[in-house]
This record gives structure tokens, C-alpha cells and sequence, in this order.
């Protein structure tokens, strides 16, 4: 992290506001089949504008043909390498953070899917059908009762172990202790294959310290899939990131400003959160979260929006909503600018083209607009007009010393 260092010693107080409206997804593709993005069918007109009076570019969220999960792509915006050792920081422990469960030193947590298997435990859908978090807390009000249950009939020694839902299909799994008197490890690999027609994957460690909370989270994971076996869509039980705490540096320190993070999905808050951003509760739509903003606006320099419908539209292959959430999102944006923040940044955490209903590795669109950022004289925001822009490709975690010299908080570096 020698960067941060450097942006460490440079960073100085200023009055500038900065915001970063994150489009989480954003980026597109263009196929035989799919000949435009959303961003060039969607009718744009104030981002296409704001993109006439912005410097333009692209992000690598972490490396040329690596895709990101979302903790890394959020990372990356933050100004942290994601390739880091540092910031490779597992989902589980984000999901975690942002629901604000009390995660202590040696805790380890995992974000679960709820998902649906056929009679033969392929898997044939990896979300079950987006239940509702209505449901989603029914299922893990029963699933604490049944390991309550197991647990205390065959226990675990030193091991306490917790459910606790999310939003629609999502959960953490949180174990707390020891086993046995060892350490909790988080070297467990995903039992998420993420794919269809396969069974889940087995809980295996990556390491020889992992073996001991590989074998527990196994007969957890039994436990788990007895109890939820008759259910019609949620029957199967996916886990993906485990970790433990991060000891990231921290933004105020950092950059010198006091940081709000508005985003209305618990991943996101943690990201936030462990980057040392004040999370600020909001509702999920881009006009609530406006409401928000406008409120707090006297009590931060920096605003991290979060926009997360791009995402889902892009992982469901749905063009058409994806454009959708793009023309809600323009409509309301001289709302934002209206607050006369003195540097917006417009970006995504990564790409979800909506033909491979996935998170990819594709270069994501950015605009910067300040009074100095040198216009590049661009008519719209797309990935097109992007790849030309004058701030060329570069590695997402370096945007964020951009957003502090537009904004005047950067000082001079040498004599």
C-alpha cells in the first residue's frame, strides 16, 4: 500500500465536497445479438451532458481479465489495491459489517445464498428465485432453532455458532470461539460453484490450520440443508467469503475527509465501513437515497452513493430493466447536482454485461466532472465515448487520488 502512503502525506484539508455515484454493474457489452449497451439505448440527457462537461475513462477493477467480486470492485473505488494482500478481504465479513453484527477479533464469517437444488442436488437456481427477506428470515429463525438443537445434543466444543438473514436470499454465517481451543481460521474455500446443473460444493480448507473449522462448518452445513430439504425454492445452502476482520487503513485518516457512505445493501455498508466511512441509513431507490444526501450534506466531504438495481438487471440478463434504472437514475440527477458538490465521479464497481448475466472483467465507464478537469468534449456517457475519454484505462484503486486533486486536496509533491 505505498500509494496510500504517499496520498497520506499529500492529503489536505479543503471545503471542496466530492461525490462518488457508484452504478453498481454499469459496464456493457456489445454482441451479435445485443448490438447496444444500456448506457447507449437509455435516453441520458443530464448524464450525457454532465458527460460533455467531464473528463472521461475507463477502470480495471482489479487486473486486465480478472473479474472482481463486489468487495474488491468497492475497494478498488475507495483507493485500495484490491491485489493487496491488505484489501483481500473475503464477502462474508463485509455481508457481516454492513448488517452490523458484533464481529469480534478471531470471529469468522461466510455470505450464504439460499438456493435451489432438483431431487438429483444439482443446482438449478443459485439464489432461489430471489425470495423475499421475509422469507429469508422465516428460514434462518428455523435454521437457528435446528442447530440449536444439534449443537446442543452433539456439540461443538468452544464453538458458538449463528444465522443471521440478509436481503432476499442472502445470510451470514457467523461462528464465534474456538475448536477444541484452536483458532477460528477463515482458509475454507466457497461451496458455491457457481454454476448450474452441479451439486454444491464440498467444504474443503485451504490450509492445514483451516482443517479443524472445515470439518465444524461441514456438520453445520449438514445441519443447515436437513433443516431446509422439504422447502420448494430455498432448499440448499451456498457460502463464499470466508473471513475475518480487516485492518485497512482508514479514509478520514487517509484523504483528510469525513466520509459518508449511502447504500442500501449490507455488503456495501461494509465496505464502507471497514474503509473507516460513517454509514449513513438510506433506502435503496436513487431518489431516497437523494433525500438522504440532501439531509446530511452540511456533515460530509465525501459521499459514497450506491446504486446497486444496475447489478441485479445485468445478473438477470435484463436488458431492458438495466436501461430502466439508468433513466430513473439521469431523471433525478439534477437533484444531486443541485448541491453543488464540487467533483462527481460516475462509475461501477465492476461490469455485469447483461448477455453473460455476470459480473466480467470488462473495462468499466467513468466520468469525472470539476471546474478543472479538462472537458473532453464528449456527447455521451457510454462505454464508446469512455474509451476515448482523455483519462484513459486505468487501475480502478487510482481514481480516488483524481477525485482529491479535482477537488484541491492534494498537495504539491516535491520541491
Amino acid at each position: 500500500m505505498r500509494i496510500l502512503d504517499l496520498l497520506r502525506r499529500l492529503a489536505q484539508p479543503h471545503d471542496s465536497k466530492i461525490v462518488l455515484l457508484v452504478l453498481d454493474g454499469v459496464g456493457d457489452i456489445r454482441t451479435a445479438d445485443q448490438l447496444q449497451t444500456a448506457l447507449e439505448a437509455a435516453n441520458l440527457p443530464h448524464l450525457d451532458a454532465l458527460a460533455g462537461r467531464s473528463a472521461l475513462g475507463r477502470l480495471v477493477p482489479v487486473y486486465p481479465g480478472v473479474t472482481p467480486g463486489s468487495g474488491p470492485g468497492h475497494l478498488g473505488l475507495f483507493g485500495y489495491d484490491p491485489s493487496d494482500p491488505e484489501a483481500d478481504i473475503g464477502r462474508g465479513i463485509l455481508e457481516a459489517i454492513g448488517e452490523g453484527l458484533p464481529i469480534g477479533p478471531g470471529d469468522v464469517a461466510a455470505r450464504g445464498n439460499f438456493a435451489t437444488a432438483d431431487r438429483a442436488g444439482n443446482l438449478t437456481d443459485r439464489r432461489a428465485g430471489r425470495i423475499p427477506t421475509e422469507e429469508c428470515e422465516r428460514l434462518c429463525k428455523g435454521i437457528n432453532l435446528a442447530l440449536a438443537a444439534a449443537l446442543d445434543a452433539a456439540p461443538i466444543p468452544g464453538l458458538v455458532v449463528h444465522v443471521a438473514p440478509g436481503e432476499g436470499h442472502r445470510f451470514v454465517l457467523h461462528l464465534q470461539g474456538k475448536i477444541d481451543g484452536l483458532p477460528l481460521s477463515a482458509a475454507i474455500a466457497d461451496t458455491d460453484p457457481q454454476q448450474l446443473d452441479v451439486p454444491p460444493l464440498a467444504v474443503q480448507a485451504t490450509t492445514p490450520e483451516g482443517e479443524a473449522t472445515a470439518a465444524a462448518i461441514a456438520r453445520i452445513v449438514e445441519i443447515v440443508e436437513r433443516a431446509i430439504v422439504e422447502e420448494p425454492r430455498a432448499n440448499r445452502a451456498l457460502l463464499r467469503g470466508f473471513s475475518q476482520l480487516p485492518h485497512l487503513p482508514q479514509i478520514p485518516e487517509l484523504y483528510k475527509l469525513r466520509a459518508g457512505a449511502f447504500a442500501g445493501y449490507p455488503l456495501y455498508r461494509g465496505a464502507a465501513a471497514a474503509s473507516g466511512m460513517e454509514i449513513v441509513p438510506c433506502g435503496k431507490k436513487f431518489a431516497e437515497i437523494l433525500d438522504v444526501v440532501r439531509a446530511a450534506w452540511d456533515r460530509f466531504d465525501f459521499f459514497f452513493l450506491h446504486v446497486k438495481q444496475t447489478d441485479q438487471a445485468g445478473e438477470d440478463g435484463n436488458l431492458a430493466a438495466k436501461i430502466q434504472v439508468l433513466e430513473d437514475v439521469d431523471a433525478h440527477l439534477p437533484e444531486l447536482l443541485a448541491l453543488g458538490p464540487e467533483v462527481v465521479a460516475v462509475t461501477g464497481d465492476h461490469s455485469t454485461p447483461a448477455p453473460m448475466k455476470a459480473h466480467s472483467w470488462h473495462p468499466v465507464p467513468l466520468l469525472i466532472h470539476s471546474a478543472i478537469c479538462s472537458y473532453g468534449f464528449a456527447d455521451e456517457f457510454s462505454e464508446r465515448a469512455c474509451a476515448h475519454g482523455e483519462i484513459g484505462t486505468i487501475p480502478s484503486y487510482q481514481m480516488m487520488s483524481l477525485l482529491l486533486a479535482n477537488a484541491g486536496r492534494l498537495a504539491k509533491f516535491g520541491a
